[in-house]
């Protein structure tokens, strides 16, 4: 009894110290080293988005009277979207990488063959040299984008994870203003060798400033490693008083026990040949395939409403509306209308609930692209001399995507999964939702065609964005402000995240209750309701 009064009197103090924590749930200077470490991950974005904006800029050039790199529309056609086919096969490379060497030695390999795809468009004399720039760049983004997002998923706190994995993006958003910059003043050839110091930098920053993630670390038994990682990550919090442990220690324990179970459950797969079966078994239970069916669907809507089609071919989808303005600065404030939105969308996620951002987006999207399209229809007729107001219409359009639909979706890609199988998980939804891409960027041209023009093309940009209104509404389930464990709980058609079936039913002790979510005013009153439980009983 005095043990166990002891004990209580220990949780009790406990408590005390977190309550007094709990304002640094969403005090940003406490976790400035996690958004330092996040944004430095990410900064391998901004040669991204420029490898994804670079045919914006270079086709108009190729196709140009006298180039010494002379193009049909087919092969223009290529020079879009192979970079995005490309990203499949790249994602399930990163994908086994960063299980086998980690998350940011991963993001550092992919510079290598960034480098090689930037040299070969510099120095390319002919179509094919292009290409196998276009090739080896678009495989260097998909290395250096799915180790980024898993890592600030697993290293930010969760009522800052969309926030930070949305910095990816906006990284990306600044990349594209740069390329489109650069190319309405400079040769496409110079832009080329530039790149090359976009794609080093990152590199450098990674290797001087960003610890490796402490989730990945714990399951290779690295535990030294995880401890100086938790505690950079978690060095502005102040540590609970009264208590034995750091908050930081507090967080290995938590991983630790994580991995404990994880190894539990390995040993448990191991079948009668002594073999451990796939982790692809994963993707049988609900909390696989149930996130993968509603990312299939909810990327097909978004490459079909024209976001990613309007990026690819920016300056030649602005020349087809035919504006009297010029096409490659209208690019420029495209660019800059992505990265300002980018900006805006990190206080959105972190602020709104997802649904709620997806359907506001594509509501604006659906109205932009309508209006937009009807003007250029009344350009090609000759009875509006407003030629402008499709280039705002194009604007908006690109505001409001920002909003959910741009960005959400390649949120989620990470969030919907559980951890056994997340890093797979998010590079075949990553590959997945790269191969529409690719149909779509590939059929612009062909689709232009079929429609008769590109107002037909702007109001079945129109149309698609009304079904993802309807998609967000009835099927996209809400995950902001939750925790993982929360999240797969959910898709397993559970209130609580899922036991361990070898363990004794049992209440999650004190403990375990405080280490899951040590600082948070609700789990508090939980731990307190069950000691006055127990000590009642």
């Amino acid at each position: 009894e005095n043990s166990e009064q002891h004990k209580d009197d220990a949780f009790r103090e406990i408590i005390a110290s977190c309550r007094s924590l709990s304002k640094y749930e969403t005090n940003v200077k406490s976790a400035l080293p996690q958004i330092l470490s996040a944004i430095v991950a990410a900064s391998f974005h901004i040669v991204i988005g420029i490898s994804l904006a670079y045919s914006a800029i270079l086709i108009p050039q190729l196709e140009q009277p006298g180039s010494d790199v002379p193009i049909t529309k087919a092969q223009s056609s290529w020079i879009a979207s192979i970079i995005v086919i490309m990203v499949p096969i790249g994602s399930l490379v990163a994908g086994v990488m960063m299980e086998f060497l980690g998350r940011l030695n991963t993001i550092k390999l992919a510079a290598v063959p960034c480098v090689a795809g930037w040299v070969a468009i510099a120095l390319a004399n002919n179509f094919t040299w292009i290409m196998v720039g276009r090739v080896l760049t678009g495989f260097a983004c998909a290395l250096g984008t799915s180790p980024a997002i898993v890592y600030i998923t697993e290293v930010a706190r969760p009522d800052m994870r969309g926030s930070l994995i949305s910095s990816g993006p906006t990284l990306a958003s600044l990349g594209m203003v740069i390329a489109y910059a650069k190319g309405a003043f400079m040769d496409w050839r110079l832009v080329s060798w530039i790149c090359i110091i976009y794609t080093i930098v990152p590199v450098l920053l990674i290797q001087l400033f960003v610890p490796e993630s402490p989730v990945w670390l714990v399951s290779k038994g690295r535990i030294e490693d995880a401890a100086r990682s938790l505690r950079f990550l978690y060095k502005k919090y102040p540590q609970p008083e009264h208590t034995d442990q750091t908050l930081s220690e507090m967080h290995l324990n938590a991983l630790l026990k994580e991995r404990e179970t994880k190894l539990a459950e390995a040993e448990r797969n191991v079948n009668r040949h002594g073999q451990q079966q796939s982790k692809l078994r994963g993707f049988l239970k609900p909390t696989g395939y149930k996130p993968m069916i509603i990312l299939f669907w909810f990327f097909l809507i978004q490459q079909f409403s024209g976001i990613y089609i309007t990026l690819f071919f920016a300056v030649t989808f602005i020349q087809d509306v035919g504006t009297e303005v010029n096409a490659f600065t209208a690019s420029i404030f495209v660019g800059l209308t992505r990265f300002t939105m980018s900006l805006l969308n990190a206080w959105l996620l972190k602020r709104f609930p997802r649904r709620q951002l997806v359907m506001v987006s594509t509501t604006g999207m659906a109205i932009c692209m309508f209006v937009s399209g009807l003007f250029t229809l009344w350009i090609k007729e000759g009875t509006t001399t407003l030629t402008w107001i499709p280039v705002v219409g194009l604007l908006l359009y690109v505001c409001a995507s920002m909003i959910g639909l741009l960005t959400i979706p390649w949120t989620m890609t990470a969030e919907l999964f559980p951890t056994d199988i997340r890093g797979i998980a998010h590079s075949i939804s990553y590959s997945m939702a790269n191969l529409l891409m690719f149909f779509a960027v590939q059929s612009y041209r062909t689709i232009t065609d079929l429609l008769g023009g590109a107002y037909a093309v702007q109001w079945m940009f129109a149309v698609v964005s009304v079904i993802g209104f309807f998609f967000a509404l009835f099927f996209l389930p809400e995950t902001h402000g939750k925790s993982l464990a929360e999240i797969e709980a959910f898709f397993a058609g559970k209130s609580q995240p899922v036991r361990v079936p070898s363990e004794p039913a049992a209440k999650p002790s004190v403990t375990e209750h405080l280490i899951r979510s040590p600082s948070r005013e609700a789990k508090l009153k939980e731990v307190e309701l069950m000691l006055k439980n127990k000590n009642g009983a």
